[in-house]
């Protein structure tokens, strides 16, 4: 079964697909563990801490986010998350035959995505030839694997380091054949990554996985929603331990967003990749969403 649903991200941003990315993510990983300790530092205590002119600072977070470091300061405070269930809290339809579909465009990619057989997850995925390369990402060094029906696997490195990124990605499907060719899925991470169009995704995972990560797909840029929710939107509402496993287990990071479910209590929750990558990837949004909103 093919599903189709819209994934915001921002057309055409030079800071995405440029090497400077990985860059300005590793700035502003640097800035978060300074803003945690105190939240009240000023743009010059901020550039200085890090070693950067204040002009300097400006332009590398202008450069990735698209907002000045002040106003990004806020989305990377540690109570941003219950905000964004103040005011951006999703509500989930159930989960029909044709699968979730979220509203609005604030992009140009489009995600198309194709469910494997159950067969193929049992095997450990034998029988399957699964490409995959490094690419630089807003969110430090990307992992990117696929099948020849599309993107499978999306992992970072910037907390895990790479081995362990690779083994964690190659551990979900053991029995396949693993082929390192960035030169063949540059183009789906090219798009997955900045450059918009259509996106084909493979899900392979159990059938409560995938029904699970496709509610995760209905969930708008800058928006959040909570694992009770995803819960009752797949008709298992009692299930939130399952679910919540069921996304930490998500393969896809970013494109399948994951770091959008939150729990009821405002809190972030886990994060397979590392806490500090699912905070820049809500900031981000966030900041990116008010600023196509202006």
């Amino acid at each position: 079964m093919t599903n189709h649903a819209p994934l915001e991200t921002a057309p055409n941003d030079p800071a995405r697909t440029e090497p400077g990315g990985s860059y300005h993510f590793e700035v502003m990983r640097r800035a978060l563990d300074l803003i945690d300790a105190d939240p009240h530092q000023s743009l010059d205590d901020l550039a200085r801490a890090l070693h950067m002119s204040p002009a300097h600072f400006q332009r590398t977070f202008s450069g990735w986010v698209g907002v000045s470091p002040k106003r990004y300061q806020q989305y990377l405070t540690l109570d941003h998350a219950r905000r964004l269930l103040a005011d951006r809290f999703t509500v989930l339809d159930t989960v029909g035959e044709t699968g979730l579909t979220s509203g609005g465009r604030l992009h140009d990619l489009f995600i198309r995505w194709e469910a494997m057989s159950p067969g193929t997850y049992a095997s450990g995925g034998g029988g399957l030839t699964i490409r995959w390369g490094w690419f630089d990402s807003p969110f430090g060094p990307a992992l990117v694997m696929a099948t020849d029906k599309g993107i499978c696997g999306i992992g970072f490195a910037s907390e895990t380091g790479p081995e362990p990124a690779m083994a964690d990605l190659r551990g979900r499907w053991p029995n396949a054949t693993y082929v390192e060719d960035a030169t063949a899925i540059k183009p789906l991470a090219d798009a997955a990554f900045g450059a918009g169009g259509d996106v084909q995704l493979a899900l392979i995972g159990a059938p409560f996985q995938i029904k699970v990560w496709e509610a995760l797909l209905s969930i708008p840029t800058g928006h959040v929603t909570t694992y009770s929710e995803i819960a009752g939107a797949i008709g298992k509402p009692r299930a939130m331990r399952a679910v919540g496993t069921a996304v930490g287990r998500n393969p896809i990071s970013w494109l399948i967003p994951c770091h959008r479910a939150l729990r009821k209590s405002g809190g972030l929750g886990g994060y397979h990749w590392g806490l500090p990558v699912k905070r820049a990837m809500l900031a981000w949004e966030a900041a990116k969403t008010e600023d196509g909103a202006a």
